[in-house]
């Protein structure tokens, strides 16, 4: 994350802080001082990165429990408003993504258990106040209860937003699924937003902003990754129109070329099965000085293919590794059975659905 810088790198995770933070710090510290002068300075920022470690261990739960699924998580971000671990891709299975949802959560009952138990063996309850450890861990363990409930809200793209995902995704289609959470939260999101406005808090205001949008984007990667995932190369291919065959001339072969379109032309045996690509600038040549002879030698045998029953979204992922432009698609047999270009894919995915 731009802005962002790396304070340590725990359990092979980096964790980040983003610049944005120190203003908060800079803000407490100001508060508490014209409040309380130096000793409540010093109090109210060691209740803000306390609270923070918390927000740091909740993060870490979501990322030992997506661990568990082997997915990696880069980075942990500490922002003004929260965490966010980055994972590198969201479970598959609906009930591997409820646990990953509910470990960040568990590890705030876990704390505020903890807390709870210290605050019992060693504090009275009338004698919390007097005392500034009891009255930290106290007002510690206050906003953990309160980052679970708040966490379990069922607005995604929050944790409780996404068990409601998960939850649903077991009757539904993954991006159906996401559609209903997201019309959930982005709901939530508006009277979060009416809330703040008439409490005068511009910071609930900004979590149901940032709630909204989070909600949108997400329901259009799920939409995305649903057409990727069920748009096969088959569908969105274009027929070989120009194949070139071994044995042909550098002659009869431009003569072919001239039918198609593409700067890269397949070349079959006789079957129909694939052997190559020979491309149009290298016939040019070869016309110019020895139109008679065979394509043989102008032949790359080592061109990537796709099979026709391949996904959109493997097929995306081999467009980011590779330089080639079009690619022979052929069938379970080898045989050729059509083209697809870099444009077929964009257009495939700019399509309305």
């Amino acid at each position: 994350m731009k802005w962002s810088f790396r304070l340590a790198r725990v359990a092979g995770i980096d964790v980040r802080v983003h610049a944005t933070f120190f203003l908060l710090l800079a803000w407490v510290g100001f508060s508490y001082h014209e409040a309380g002068g130096s000793g409540a300075m010093l109090a109210g920022l060691l209740f803000i990165i306390l609270l923070f470690g918390c927000v740091l261990l909740h993060e870490f739960g979501h990322a030992m429990a997506a661990r568990a699924y082997s997915i990696n998580t880069p980075d942990i971000t500490l922002l003004p408003i929260g965490g966010l671990a980055r994972l590198e891709r969201m479970p598959d299975k609906p009930s591997q993504e409820l646990v990953v949802a509910l470990a960040g959560p568990a590890v705030n009952v876990v704390i505020a258990l903890g807390l709870f138990l210290v605050l019992g063996r060693f504090f009275n309850v009338g004698d919390i106040q007097d005392a500034e450890t009891g009255n930290v861990l106290a007002k510690l363990l206050a906003i953990n209860v309160f980052l679970i409930v708040f966490n379990m809200l069922p607005a995604f793209p929050m944790d409780g937003g996404r068990v409601l995902r998960a939850l649903l995704a077991t009757r539904l289609k993954h991006a159906q699924a996401t559609r209903i959470a997201a019309g959930v939260g982005q709901t939530m999101a508006v009277l979060f937003a009416i809330w703040g406005f008439f409490e005068g808090n511009p910071f609930l205001v900004f979590i149901a902003v940032f709630v909204f949008m989070g909600a949108q984007a997400e329901a259009s990667f799920a939409a995305y990754k649903e057409v990727v995932d069920e748009t096969t190369v088959a569908t969105i291919m274009r027929p070989a129109s120009a194949v070139l065959r071994m044995g042909m001339t550098v002659s009869e072969a431009v003569q072919v070329a001239m039918g198609g379109h593409g700067t890269v032309l397949p070349v079959a045996d006789a079957s129909m099965r694939f052997v190559g690509v020979v491309s149009a600038a290298d016939l040019g040549r070869a016309l110019s000085g020895s139109p008679a002879g065979g394509i043989a030698p102008l032949v790359h045998q080592n061109a990537e293919v796709l099979h026709a029953a391949d996904s959109l979204a493997g097929v995306v992922a081999r467009l980011q590794s590779s330089a080639q432009e079009a690619f022979p698609v052929v069938n379970d047999a080898g045989q050729l059975v059509g083209i697809l270009t870099r444009e077929d894919v964009v257009k495939s995915l700019q399509a309305p659905r």
